[in-house]
């Protein structure tokens, strides 16, 4: 058998569509630049909201478990946000919540007035580099859902169920002194406070430095008697990620003793 000649359109064709793949030139950085910020932008958004968020202390309230003031460099803490999807704050639990309407009376909003640096905020909000414009705060927990917490035993220690705490956190609070001023005497010492029950789905919270905190104690004259709704309740805070002097984990102590 003879072989035919080879037909000349049988030749590999230079111009093939795997040759073409093969010299495709690479994309230029700067054009996936702009898809590699946004696929970071997405997944700052969702870890925020969904994960875990960073917060400033801005205040003396959790001294000295958390360092914060006026005018000096708080802490930095990594608040996670996944735990409290699956159970309920615990006594002893260090919180980041929304002020119910009673909290935020001294609250100013940081947001400019000019619509469009107002509107990069919100956006800054949203992935993380610029505060949320709410009154987030941060206590401890001291009592849930259908406790009764009260102050003081005989030792100006707070009570809940009559138990008293064990607080070892606690190293700035108001005299207490037996015999002179305590809840029994004419000169009342700051700890003291009436018993309030807890109502189910909510937390009596108050700051570590008892002698500086604006916390349950001070709103029982609210429609919640002082405590929070769990709702309102952000996360669990962890971590102090910032300044580096002070990174470390932050205890969740069994205060109750259960």
């Amino acid at each position: 058998m003879t072989q035919s000649p080879q037909d000349p359109t049988d030749e590999p064709d230079d111009e093939s569509p795997r040759k073409k793949r093969r010299e495709r030139k690479p994309r230029s950085f700067w054009r996936e630049l702009p898809i590699l910020i946004l696929v970071a932008l997405v997944l700052s958004f969702l870890l925020q909201t969904f994960v875990a968020r960073v917060y400033l202390i801005p205040s003396e309230s959790m001294e000295p478990t958390l360092h914060g003031c006026t005018g000096c460099t708080g802490d930095r803490i990594v608040v996670e946000k996944i735990g409290y999807r699956f159970g309920d704050p615990k006594p002893g639990d260090i919180v980041v919540f929304r002020g119910p309407d009673s909290w935020n009376n001294e609250f100013v909003s940081q947001r400019s007035d000019n619509s469009v640096i107002r509107g990069a905020q919100e956006v800054g909000s949203l992935i993380g580099v610029v505060a949320p414009d709410e009154n987030d705060l941060v206590k401890r927990v001291i009592a849930t859902g259908g406790q009764t917490v009260e102050c003081c035993d005989e030792q100006g220690r707070v009570l809940v169920d009559g138990k008293p705490l064990d607080e070892p956190y606690v190293q700035m609070d108001f005299p207490f002194t037996p015999g002179t001023m305590t809840c029994d005497t004419e000169l009342k010492s700051g700890r003291c406070f009436d018993p309030v029950t807890v109502p189910d789905g909510n937390v009596w919270v108050m700051g570590d430095n008892r002698s500086n905190s604006r916390d349950s104690r001070y709103h029982v004259t609210d429609e919640f008697t002082g405590t929070v709704p769990l709702d309102n309740v952000i996360g669990k805070a962890v971590f102090i990620a910032l300044p580096p002097s002070r990174t470390g984990i932050l205890d969740s102590p069994d205060i109750q003793g259960r």
